[in-house]
């Protein structure tokens, strides 16, 4: 296990990858975007015409699909069967899908594992994602769990979609989003939730560079 590992989790549009990914380039370590994990399985589960709803065609699909991810300064590259699918695994039909691997059992434990693999190589990790204070690396040395208010959440998605050149209305986003957090937070595995020594933080009225600031600040404080 790496020497120092530091969990950001939160739900979707809390601004936790984007801080992850600042965060982990601060202190010089290796950023692992755990969704972008969930999403090659999704692309595969998707190509491979698996049923989304069968638990075993997925997990099979994942255990004849291999799988490669790259630490690349402070992003991840993502490969599936030697083809690099880092942009395709963000289209929106991707994200929607993503929930059916999040919610199977089977999956989750082989991805934490996939996590846990990752992690043994690096001696300075920041994950983020739902469950990795709580399950992945419940032994973290700092723990961190971002919120932020829905209608904030929505303005983010729609202004980073608006970026990649998507326009999607602002109410079904903030629908999409509200959903995606009930799936979250009722799951039977790895629930979405704040580990019981998480730091709280809302990213609500910061900025990205005051959100970073504050989790270097409790690192700092904590190390």
């Amino acid at each position: 296990m790496a020497n120092l590992v530091i969990t950001i989790d939160g739900p979707a549009a809390s601004g936790k990858s984007t801080a992850a990914r600042l965060l982990a380039k601060e202190l010089k370590a290796i950023f692992l975007d755990t969704g972008a994990m969930y999403r090659a399985v999704t692309l595969a589960a998707m190509q491979a015409e698996a049923d989304m709803n069968d638990e075993d065609e997925l997990f099979d699909t994942l255990d004849a699909t291999e799988f490669k991810f790259v630490a690349e300064e402070d992003r991840m590259i993502v490969y599936i069967d030697g083809k690099d699918v880092t942009e395709r695994i963000r289209e929106p039909e991707i994200t929607a899908n993503s929930k059916y691997i999040a919610s199977a059992p089977k999956l989750r434990d082989r991805l934490v594992e996939m996590q846990r693999q990752f992690a043994a190589d690096e001696e300075k990790i920041v994950t983020e994602g739902r469950d990795q204070g709580t399950v992945a690396f419940a032994n973290a040395d700092i723990k961190f769990f971002l919120v932020a208010d829905v209608a904030e959440r929505a303005r983010r998605r729609q202004a980073e979609l608006q970026d990649k050149g998507v326009e999607e209305n602002l109410e079904q986003i903030q629908d999409a989003i509200e959903q995606r957090d009930k799936s979250d937070q009722a799951r039977r595995v790895g629930p979405l939730k704040p580990a019981d020594d998480a730091i709280v933080v809302d990213t609500t009225d910061l900025s990205i560079e005051e959100v970073v600031e504050k989790l270097l600040s409790c690192v700092e404080e904590n190390v």
